[in-house]
C-alpha cells in the first residue's frame, strides 16, 4: 500500500490526521449532502473531483455475481462499482463545510440508503440522458422521504442533449426543482452543482419562514 510521506525511506509517519484533512478553525457549520443516482451515472467521479480531502471510496471490481442482477445496459465497459458509499468533504466558504456521501447505484444495495439519508440536508441526483429511466426510482425515494434535491445532468461525450423543460417532463419534476448541467470530472463544475443545491435549500428555508 502506498502512503505519502515527506520523511526519508524507512521512517514512520507521525500519528494523527494530515494537515489537509483538518477542518479550518473558522468552520462554524457542517452539512450532510447525499449524491444519488442510478448505476454508472458518475457519483464516485463527482465526489472524487470536488473533495478537498482524499475521498473514501468503497469501489470493488464487478464480478459474475452481478450478472443478471445489475442492469449494466449502456455502461457495459464499467469494471468497478460502489458497494457501500463514497465520502468526501468540501468547504463552501470559511464557515460552511459540506460532507458528501455518494450512494451505491445498484438496486441490491439500496438497503444502505436509509442510513446514508439520515440527517441529510439535501441531495444531488446525478442523471445520464442516455439512461434517464435509471433515475425514476431514485427520485421517487427522495420524494417519499421529503429530501429536497437538485438534478445534475452529467455531460457524457456521447449523451444526447435535451431542453431543460423536456427533461423536467421526462423526470416528472415540479417547476421548483433546479436542473443544472455538469461535468462530474471537473472540480469547478461539481462545485457549481453543490452551490445550486445550497441556493435551493436557502430558497426553501426562506419560503418556510415566510409561510
Amino acid at each position: 500500500m502506498d502512503f505519502r510521506s515527506s520523511e526519508s525511506p524507512g521512517s514512520v509517519e507521525a500519528a494523527g490526521p494530515r494537515s489537509e484533512d483538518v477542518l479550518p478553525e473558522t468552520a462554524a457549520a457542517a452539512v450532510k449532502v447525499v449524491i444519488v443516482g442510478g448505476f454508472g451515472v458518475g457519483k464516485t467521479t463527482l465526489v472524487g473531483s470536488v473533495s478537498e480531502i482524499r475521498p473514501l471510496t468503497t469501489e470493488e471490481t464487478m464480478t459474475q455475481a452481478g450478472v443478471g442482477v445489475d442492469d449494466t445496459a449502456g455502461v457495459e465497459r464499467k469494471s468497478t462499482t460502489t458497494v457501500a458509499m463514497d465520502f468526501g468533504r468540501i468547504s463552501i466558504n470559511d464557515e460552511l463545510v459540506l460532507y458528501l456521501f455518494g450512494t451505491p447505484g445498484q438496486e441490491r444495495f439500496w438497503f444502505l440508503w436509509r442510513g446514508l439519508f439520515e440527517g441529510a440536508l439535501g441531495a444531488v441526483v446525478l442523471v445520464d440522458t442516455r439512461r434517464l429511466e435509471v433515475s425514476f426510482d431514485v427520485i421517487g425515494r427522495l420524494e417519499e422521504r421529503s429530501v429536497p434535491f437538485v438534478v445534475a445532468v452529467n455531460s457524457f461525450p456521447d449523451a444526447p442533449a435535451y431542453p431543460v423543460e423536456e427533461l423536467r417532463g421526462a423526470l416528472d419534476l415540479p417547476a421548483s426543482v433546479p436542473i443544472v448541467e455538469c461535468d462530474a470530472r471537473l472540480r469547478t463544475s461539481s462545485r457549481d452543482v453543490l452551490m445550486a443545491l445550497m441556493r435551493y435549500l436557502q430558497t426553501l428555508a426562506v419560503a418556510t419562514e415566510a409561510s
